[in-house]
């Protein structure tokens, strides 16, 4: 019996969505890129935020920010932390389900101003991300940057708060998902997809592309095995507290491994799974913590 193993028009759909939300993150990157020019114009490195840069889910805590500045009502910090965390844990391919993570994902910021959400991602990574930087990655970055390379952030969180905590941390840029909005106003509708799985490896190659990258030199680093694409494109890839998947395919291909979570927790049978199930863990509290709220 014959069978037709071309991609159905879903998958091709999705295919085309990931290209378009990695060229849109590649072109938010181009203007850090600009601002300084590395002695190594061929090399660089890229890094995963959740758990990889940063403790915990960066959306997580920029969605609990803006709701207590009232951004937004319990129903939306609810719907969507919990459709962020599922797609991010699960790593779910399913079309129907990416489709509406994709529509829910940034709905709440429609009618918002770009402007408003960038002041207050600076306000939140002071009060709720500083002290979560993981000094072990910080440190990994800094290293790149001192061989005149240059360091990227590539993220599923959106690209305000990604591109304030790349310039916190004195790295190049960042890419992550892009919003659309007009006149500087959001309409609550993504650009492509989230940048998440074979999305950021889409941004990362059209990076490459335009700033003359040679991918076998550079290197990239990721706690999830969500991000094997991006991952794979590299001659560097490093596992930073890795997922228990993640981890055994980097033994598997003899890639580095960091884990910079205590020794006591990193020890514990399940933990990597568990780390990853964090950002689940935080959607649920803060659904509980603003049920309690409206009931108050």
């Amino acid at each position: 019996m014959d069978h037709d193993y071309r991609p159905g028009p879903r998958r091709i759909d999705l295919r085309r969505r990931s290209i378009m939300a990695g060229e849109a993150a590649a072109a938010e990157a181009e203007v850090e890129a600009a601002l300084a020019m590395p002695e190594d114009r061929e090399t660089a490195a890229f890094f995963d935020v959740d758990n990889t840069i940063m403790q915990g889910a960066s959306i997580f805590h920029l969605a609990k920010g803006l709701y207590k500045r009232k951004f937004f009502t319990t129903r939306d910090i609810a719907g969507a932390a919990w459709k962020q965390a599922y797609f991010r844990i699960a790593g779910v391919e399913d079309p129907e389900h990416v489709a509406e993570a994709r529509d829910g994902a940034l709905s709440f910021i429609a009618g918002h101003s770009v402007a408003e959400l960038e002041e207050l991602s600076d306000e939140i990574f002071d009060e709720a991300m500083a002290h979560r930087i993981w000094p072990g990655t910080r440190a990994l970055a800094q290293l790149h940057l001192d061989r005149g390379q240059r360091v990227w952030l590539v993220t599923a969180a959106p690209v305000e708060i990604a591109n304030i905590i790349a310039k916190r941390l004195g790295l190049t840029g960042a890419m992550g998902t892009v919003a659309e909005s007009v006149d500087g106003i959001y309409t609550g509708k993504l650009v492509g997809e989230m940048l998440h799985g074979p999305a950021k490896a889409e941004a990362i190659k059209a990076l490459a592309a335009r700033e003359g990258l040679d991918l076998s030199r550079c290197s990239a680093y990721s706690d999830s095995s969500n991000d094997l694409p991006m991952l794979s494109l590299v001659g560097d890839a490093v596992a930073i507290n890795p997922d228990s998947k993640l981890r055994e395919h980097a033994q598997a291909n003899g890639w580095q491994i960091r884990d910079y979570r205590t020794g006591r927790k990193a020890a514990r049978v399940g933990f990597a799974a568990a780390a990853g199930a964090g950002a689940l863990a935080g959607a649920v509290a803060a659904a509980s913590t603003v049920r309690r709220s409206f009931r108050s």
